[in-house]
């Protein structure tokens, strides 16, 4: 699943397919159809570069991107890292100001109450790090838990995973922490149960402008697919936004275009139709 464009006489016009991971590109499964891979793998024949840019830091990513055998460009932890995945080397990686993060933290927790923390460490092995009270979904990724509080602050970070005790939702918690330290730190839901604190001014398309200058592609050349919040500065950034079918009500309603569901193969629907047109 080669991400690199491919010479072709006929092209599309887009030189650049951006697509998010969790809910986009992946089915429910974790997989990614047949279907998806060949009008991706058309997409490329016909001078597109396919770009992966997902929330999840290279860790969480990159075992996915060898089993599919994707070997170019990656955006990975909401844009604070661009990683090779054909060469397996982190080319660019942003951190959280610990000191910053914390004072957000207090803010944040003085409106909603205490609440239960769990960080990305950053590097290409970087840990998840669970703390005290932070409910864990199932599976293998490459996680931890700790008692102590204080060692989730012991590394360099790229992110924060935030959740409520008392069960407030994503949206919400997410607003009162915009409210609370907006200034300080980046805000976003990137899933369900999945609200994150960012390196302030951090989102998918700073990363994705970096990947996409380092393949000569503009923005205005450029079609983005995805279905949570943490896409909408993706969505800003290309020419033509694509939202999944049962994508967030914030995704749907700045969206240049709605497609199947992940499971429905609505990004192939997008790309035949493309193709189909050249």
């Amino acid at each position: 699943m080669s991400a690199a464009p491919a010479p072709s006489a006929t092209r599309l016009p887009y030189r650049l397919v951006a697509t998010d991971l969790d809910g986009t590109l992946l089915r429910s499964d974790g997989t990614v159809s047949p279907r998806t891979r060949d009008a991706l793998a058309a997409a490329t024949a016909a001078g597109a570069a396919h770009i992966v840019v997902t929330g999840r830091a290279v860790p969480w990513t990159k075992y996915i991107l060898d089993e599919l055998g994707y070997d170019g460009l990656a955006v990975c932890g909401q844009g604070s890292q661009v990683y090779h995945a054909g060469e397996h080397r982190l080319l660019t990686s942003v951190t959280l100001d610990r000191r910053q993060a914390l004072l957000a933290l207090e803010r944040i927790e003085a409106e909603t109450g205490p609440l239960a923390l769990a960080v990305s460490r950053d590097g290409l092995d970087g840990r998840v790090l669970f703390g005290p009270g932070y409910r864990v979904g199932d599976g293998e990724l490459p996680a931890s838990s700790t008692t102590d509080p204080a060692e989730l602050w012991a590394e360099p970070l790229n992110k924060i995973y935030l959740q409520h005790p008392g069960g407030l939702g994503d949206d919400a918690l997410a607003a009162a922490a915009r409210r609370a330290a907006g200034d300080l730190v980046g805000v976003v839901v990137s899933g369900e149960g999945i609200v994150e604190l960012l390196p302030l001014g951090l989102s998918k398309a700073k990363g994705l402008s970096i990947a996409a200058r380092r393949l000569g592609v503009s923005p205005t050349a450029a079609i983005a697919f995805g279905d949570m919040p943490n896409d909408i500065p993706m969505f800003a950034w290309a020419a033509h936004g694509v939202a999944m079918g049962g994508a967030h009500p914030e995704v749907l309603s700045v969206a240049d275009e709605v497609t199947a569901t992940n499971d429905e193969d609505g990004i192939a629907l997008v790309l035949e139709r493309l193709l189909a047109e050249m």
